[in-house]
């Protein structure tokens, strides 16, 4: 993949990522305002359980978006910087596969699949 593909590719990535995450935060203030309008104790309702899960599954999915459209933003910097293809851990190259799968990828396989410290 070259650096203009790549380029539209992140941009289109980062575009439907966006627009995934507008939509989600407008399901979770759907969700917010009706369970302001409604009476429902969420410890004693036998809905309320359902709502509260609905709120954290949302939380959830708006989490991921967020963390999808940094690591989107940071390949697009690495890739203004000429540095899109190679392994921010160990200097090497990217897979093009890899990148052809993820093209946020700034991780090669190998680095990617080692335990995270915390």
């Amino acid at each position: 993949m070259d650096h203009t593909e790549a380029g539209e590719r992140l941009a289109a990535e980062h575009s439907a990522t966006n627009a995934r995450l507008e939509l989600l935060l407008s399901e979770f203030a759907s969700v917010v305002a009706a369970s302001i309008d409604s009476n429902a104790d969420d410890e004693h309702d036998p809905e309320g359980s359902t709502i509260a899960f609905e709120r954290s599954q949302l939380d959830a999915l708006i989490r991921q978006a967020r963390q999808q459209v940094s690591r989107v933003e940071e390949a697009q910097d690495r890739l203004a910087r000429g540095l899109l293809g190679v392994c921010a851990i160990c200097g090497a190259g990217i897979d093009a596969d890899r990148l052809d799968a993820r093209p946020a990828a700034i991780n090669c396989i190998a680095c990617a699949q080692m335990p995270r410290r915390y």
